[in-house]
């Protein structure tokens, strides 16, 4: 071994993709099959590739023909092959036939696997890059249950046979770390990308299940993807499962609340309840067509420095039970985010936003890094359907409520905002609640740190009863109102 020297850095090892699948096939017990669909079958000719497969692959196959696809896992009543009930129904279906056709008896030490993928690759025309489903169930006892791992991925290479490479890399990838990382989560998928880059994947979806995975919290999971950098956007729904952002927002009309919520206020329900309610009486807008989002940025949930999960689950926990769909996303400018959300809907969107998120969008500091700088900006804005609908201010010094007509912003931009507020861009809320206009996140946060009284009052009816029995920001019941 060599020695170390004064100065040297230490640099983690990342065990290479052969080493990873020759581990795995060096291990008496683990075994398993392999179902690829879409992209060649390139984790198992890893595994083939490292050597002594023979103790590990039970079957490999790849049903490529719609028919003899259908014949084996069933018809999807959409009738589409690149989803995840179908990456399901090929994960449960290949598990069953491992059970039916082993012996336990004859194979009492074995821990059963299967591994699926169903992908679809770049286009002919290089159009489409290319997205799929990849999962794995795996037992890590004989006598326990199965565990789950699903997630999603989006292809960012413009070549079908690098995209083979890295689903393949990124099999083994899933299979090491459902066995070998299984007991830190985090860890596990971080080992995602282990010999890959950003450049080559995104993951934006992942959930666990399963008994070894019964206290993992998948929305923290999708955290880490952002963390990681993996994604710039997760998204997860009213029952704290994961959701695909692509799958929830196609050909949606899409309104989005950015805010800290934290917690959710009276003013954030008044907000969204009211432009809600503006979005409506869109003529493009239909009610079943349209998806609503509560989005928080990434830089929110670290304003203190670094990210605090439990804060953060705090938060999620809140909105969840309003029945919401939450996003985090990285994006800090909204026509960033208005770039992702056009990924996947052309419909008519709406932001809904309070007056001092509309003066920061006016203001040309923002948008110093970009060539076109504002002008660029607002170009990818409002190039889509879009309107912004903006809720009041309160100035409690004047007593005055800022709206679009009296708001002021840098004479440079004054004009800029003229044409944008006359060709009905920008949109007033004016059925505002004047009593709950004073309301603000960050004083009731200090009110429940601090075991002041009335900061009930200016929460969502049911909210403070979940803050209090689940102990939420921080609130304790030993501490008596003051």
């Amino acid at each position: 071994m060599a020695i170390s020297l004064k100065g040297d850095q230490e640099i983690s090892s990342v065990p290479t993709t052969k080493s990873k699948a020759l581990r795995i096939n060096l291990n008496s017990d683990i075994y398993g099959t392999f179902a690829e669909i879409g992209a060649g079958q390139e984790t198992a000719r890893n595994f083939f590739r490292s050597g002594a497969a023979s103790g590990t692959i039970a079957k490999a196959m790849s049903a490529y023909d719609k028919d003899f696809s259908d014949a084996i896992y069933g018809i999807e009543e959409d009738k589409r092959y690149v989803t995840q009930p179908r990456l399901k129904k090929m994960l449960r279906h290949e598990i069953d036939l491992m059970e039916d056709r082993l012996s336990r008896s004859k194979h009492p030490d074995k821990l059963f696997f299967s591994y699926a993928n169903t992908v679809t690759t770049i286009d002919f025309a290089k159009k489409f890059k290319g997205h799929g489903w990849v999962g794995i169930r795996f037992q890590l006892d004989p006598l326990e249950g199965y565990n789950e791992i699903i997630l999603h991925l989006r292809f960012k290479e413009t070549d079908a046979r690098l995209q083979q490479e890295t689903l393949g890399i990124l099999g083994v990838n899933l299979i090491y770390g459902a066995f070998y990382l299984n007991d830190n989560p985090k860890e596990l998928v971080k080992s995602f990308y282990h010999n890959l880059s950003n450049d080559q994947l995104e993951i934006d979806m992942i959930n666990f299940s399963g008994p070894r995975f019964m206290y993992v919290d998948n929305r923290l999971m999708s955290l880490q993807l952002l963390k990681n950098g993996m994604t710039n956007a997760v998204m997860f729904g009213p029952d704290g499962n994961n959701l695909l952002p692509a799958q929830v927002l196609y050909k949606k009309n899409i309104l989005a609340l950015r805010g800290s919520f934290r917690p959710v206020t009276k003013v954030n329900m008044d907000m969204f309840e009211k432009s809600k309610k503006l979005f409506f009486e869109e003529n493009k807008v239909e009610e079943s067509k349209t998806q609503v989002i509560f989005e928080i940025t990434l830089s929110n949930l670290s304003a203190e420095g670094k990210i605090n999960e439990r804060d953060f689950l705090d938060r999620a926990e809140l909105l969840c039970s309003l029945g919401q769909n939450v996003m985090i996303t990285s994006f800090q400018q909204y026509f960033k985010l208005v770039e992702y959300f056009s990924e996947f809907t052309k419909e008519r969107m709406g932001l809904t936003m309070g007056v001092q998120n509309l003066i920061q969008i006016f203001d040309e500091k923002y948008y110093r890094n970009l060539s076109g700088g504002i002008l660029e900006a607002f170009g990818k804005l409002f190039y889509r359907d879009l309107k912004v609908y903006m809720y009041p201010y309160h100035d409690q010094a004047s007593g005055e409520y800022i709206t679009s007509e009296n708001l002021k912003v840098h004479p440079r931009m004054k004009e800029l905002f003229k044409f944008f507020k006359h060709n009905g861009k920008v949109v007033d809320i004016d059925d505002f609640d004047k009593e709950i206009l004073d309301i603000f996140s960050r004083t009731v946060l200090k009110m429940i740190l601090d075991g002041k009284k009335g900061w009930e009052e200016m929460l969502p009816e049911g909210i403070p009863e979940i803050i209090k029995q689940k102990r939420l920001f921080g609130y304790s019941r030993s501490r008596i109102d003051k």
